[in-house]
């Protein structure tokens, strides 16, 4: 009688089982780490820390005011421009008044003009003069020659200005007209204008707020640390890279996010022959209008706005 074969048992069911439990492992691990990844299980993920934003605030003491002179020295061009710029970042505005170079004052025991002050003297004269007629502090000053006037109106992008004077190379019927970089220095340097160098001052001022206001200022505000730099190594400036340093965030705000900020002033009073003599009414208000935040920011206060 043959003898019957034993079954084996444990050959296949071993095996079934560490492979069961081992699938279990993986499944389950894998899900315990995804759940764990999502937060799901064992608390919260830690995050990263975020960058904290850099928070500045533009106030009045942002304020400052520069003499541009233009000085290019030519026998068929008029004598050295004077343009005085207040900035106030805090309001978005940017005054601009041209003082008549034939404007005189007595400083001193000595009747002087600016143009005079400027000829003995140089800029820093010049300040001094300004100063003392204004009665203000002059922060510092620019001095500008062809090359860095042309620089600077192709940084802002020229202008399209009305020109009412019979100057060649302009249409002069008082309509719009786009005027680039050489044609704006030389409607600001025209030595024959009717009104003589008030009608030349007021021009000045009031082109240079027009450039400002058509100027894009976001793009300004973008290449502003390039563009100043151009501007200072052509320039004659007291002008220092601690002075940049302290305002320019401002004054870059304020060109990006600002509207329509330049605005000018005719720099009001009276000819005496040849000469100029400033109202001391205009001289009042302009002070009371751009200078008092000044003092109001000396003691601890923000000033109104406008």
């Amino acid at each position: 009688m043959a003898q019957k074969r034993r079954k084996k048992t444990g050959s296949i069911a071993l095996p079934y089982l560490v492979t069961i439990f081992i699938g279990i492992l993986l499944i389950g691990g894998g899900t315990f780490l995804f759940m764990n990844h999502l937060g799901l299980l064992g608390g919260e993920k830690e995050l990263p820390e975020p960058t904290p934003r850099q928070i500045t605030t533009t106030t009045y003491a942002d304020n400052h005011t520069i003499l541009f002179i233009l000085d290019e020295p030519d026998a068929d061009q008029a004598s050295a421009t004077f343009l005085l710029m207040r900035s106030i970042p805090k309001e978005k505005k940017l005054v601009f008044v041209g003082i008549p170079s034939n404007t005189i004052a007595l400083v001193g025991d000595t009747q002087q003009s600016i143009k005079t002050a400027y000829a003995n003297g140089g800029a820093s004269a010049a300040v001094e003069f300004t100063d003392y007629v204004f009665g203000i502090k002059t922060d510092r000053y620019m001095k500008l020659d062809s090359a860095a006037l042309v620089k600077l109106c192709d940084i802002l992008g020229g202008v399209t200005y009305p020109v009412s004077e019979d100057v060649a190379g302009f249409n002069g019927d008082g309509s719009d007209q786009y005027l680039n970089s050489s044609q704006i220095e030389r409607l600001i340097t025209y030595s024959m204008f009717a009104g003589g160098e008030e009608e030349r001052a007021y021009i000045t001022s009031s082109l240079v707020s027009a450039m400002m206001n058509q100027a894009d200022g976001k793009r300004l505000a973008d290449n502003f640390d390039n563009s100043f730099n151009s501007i200072v190594n052509l320039a004659d400036t007291n002008i220092t890279a601690v002075d940049y340093k302290k305002h320019k965030v401002a004054i870059k705000s304020m060109l990006e996010y600002g509207r329509t900020i330049g605005s000018f002033y005719i720099m009001e009073g009276e000819a005496a022959y040849d000469d100029y003599i400033a109202s001391e009414t205009f001289l009042n208000d302009f002070r009371e209008r751009f200078f008092s935040y000044d003092e109001t920011e000396a003691d601890g206060g923000e000033g109104d706005d406008q």
